[in-house]
C-alpha cells in the first residue's frame, strides 16, 4: 500500500483496519488472505443496485426535461429517448377534438422529434404530475396505472399561459436495472388554459387584447405544431420498413418498395408450415399400370402448378399491388412557422423524384 514503510501485508492491515471499517462502502479484495480477525471485523459492504419506484423514473425525466436548452439539438433528444424509452417502445394518445376522435401511436425513432415539437410550439416548460397511481407487477414489467395525471405545459408565446391537460396515464415499464418505458399510453379527457390576473389588469381597457386572450392557444393542450407532426407520423410510421431497409442495404426507394411488396405476397401466397411427420414402414406393394398413369398425372398436375405461381411471382406488377404508388409521398421533419410542412417528395412508378413545394 502507498504512503507505508515496506512490511507485511498483514501488519498494514492491522494499521489501517481502524479507518477501513468507519468506510461503510469499503470492500477489499483479497478478504480471503486477510486474517481471521479481519474478516470478521470488516462487516460493512457496498449495498447492491436496488429497484426504483416507477413514479420516480417520470420524475427522473421532468428534470431531463428541466435541463433541456435552446441549444438542445437531435442528439440531446435521443439521448433522452435512449435513458427513458426501450428500443421496440411505443407512444399513444388519444383525444376528442372537434371532428371526432383521434388516436396516434409512434414508434421508438419517432419518440424524440414527438418531445422536441412540444416545445418548438412554444413551450417553455413540460412536466408530469400523477396522483393515486396503481402499480401492478409482472414477470418481466411493471405496469403504472394513473387516472389523474396532468401534463402541465408552460408557453411563452405568442402569450404567457399555463396549460394543464388532464388525462389518464398508463405506463409499462421494464422490469431491469434500467426501468424504461415500453408503452405510453396518454387519454387526455380535458384542458385549462390559465392566464396570470396581472396579464388582464394590464389590458383591461383594450377590447382587442382581451379577445385575443380569450382565444385559446391549444388544442386539447397540444400546439399545432404537435398535432401537425402527428398527423404526419401517420404517414412515417408504416414507412419505418423501408427507411431501415434504404439505411440498411443502400437500395434505391423503388427497389425498397419492390422487395418490401415481393415479401409481403410470399407471406400470403405460401401455405402455412405443416408439422413434421414420422414415416410410418408400410410394406412395398407392386404398382400396376393405373396407378403409374394416376401419378403421372399427378406429377404433371403439380409441375403446371409451380409454373404458374413462378410465372406470377415474375409477372408481379407494383401498380396492381398498390394502386396509390404514384401518390406515395415522403414527408419532410420540419414543420414550417405555421406548423405546415415545407415540402414533400413524391415517389413516381419509375422511379424517379418529384419535388412539391
Amino acid at each position: 500500500m502507498k504512503g507505508l514503510p515496506m512490511m507485511r501485508p498483514s501488519l498494514q492491515i492491522s494499521i489501517l483496519l481502524p479507518y477501513l471499517c468507519t468506510d461503510q462502502f469499503f470492500s477489499y479484495p483479497w478478504k480471503r488472505n486477510c486474517c481471521s480477525s479481519f474478516s470478521a471485523a470488516l462487516v460493512h459492504r457496498r449495498h447492491t443496485p436496488y429497484m426504483v419506484q416507477p413514479e420516480y423514473r417520470i420524475y427522473e425525466m421532468n428534470k431531463r426535461l428541466q435541463s433541456r436548452t435552446e441549444d438542445s439539438d437531435n442528439l440531446w433528444w435521443d439521448a433522452f429517448a435512449t435513458e427513458f424509452f426501450e428500443d421496440d417502445a411505443t407512444l399513444t394518445l388519444s383525444f376528442c377534438l372537434e371532428d371526432g376522435p383521434k388516436r396516434y401511436t409512434i414508434g421508438r425513432t419517432l419518440i424524440p422529434r414527438y418531445f422536441s415539437t412540444v416545445f418548438e410550439g412554444g413551450v417553455t416548460d413540460l412536466y408530469y404530475i400523477l396522483k393515486h397511481s396503481k402499480e401492478s407487477y409482472h414477470n418481466s414489467s411493471i405496469t403504472v396505472d394513473c387516472d389523474q395525471c396532468t401534463m402541465v405545459t408552460q408557453h411563452g408565446k405568442p402569450m404567457f399561459t399555463k396549460v394543464c391537460t388532464e388525462g389518464r396515464l398508463i405506463l409499462e415499464f421494464t422490469f431491469d436495472d434500467l426501468m424504461r418505458i415500453k408503452t405510453w399510453h396518454f387519454t387526455i379527457r380535458q384542458y385549462r388554459e390559465l392566464v396570470p390576473r396581472s396579464i388582464l389588469a394590464m389590458h383591461a381597457q383594450d377590447p382587442q387584447v382581451l379577445e385575443q386572450l380569450s382565444k385559446n392557444i391549444t388544442r386539447m393542450g397540444l400546439t399545432n405544431f404537435t398535432l401537425n407532426y402527428l398527423r404526419l407520423c401517420v404517414i412515417l410510421e408504416p414507412m419505418q420498413e423501408l427507411m431501415s431497409r434504404h439505411k440498411t442495404y443502400n437500395l434505391s426507394p423503388r427497389d425498397c418498395l419492390k422487395t418490401c411488396l415481393f415479401q409481403k405476397w410470399q407471406r400470403m401466397v405460401a401455405p402455412p408450415a405443416e408439422p413434421t411427420r414420422q414415416p410410418t414402414t408400410k410394406r412395398r406393394k407392386r404398382k400396376n399400370s393405373t396407378s403409374s398413369t394416376s401419378n403421372s398425372s399427378a406429377g404433371n398436375n403439380a409441375n403446371s402448378t409451380n409454373s404458374k405461381k413462378k410465372s406470377a411471382a415474375a409477372n408481379l406488377s407494383l401498380s396492381s399491388q398498390v394502386p396509390e404508388l404514384g401518390a406515395l409521398q415522403s414527408c419532410s421533419l420540419n414543420p414550417g412557422r405555421d406548423g405546415a410542412l415545407c415540402h414533400s417528395t413524391a415517389v413516381t412508378p419509375t422511379g424517379q423524384f418529384k419535388e412539391k413545394h
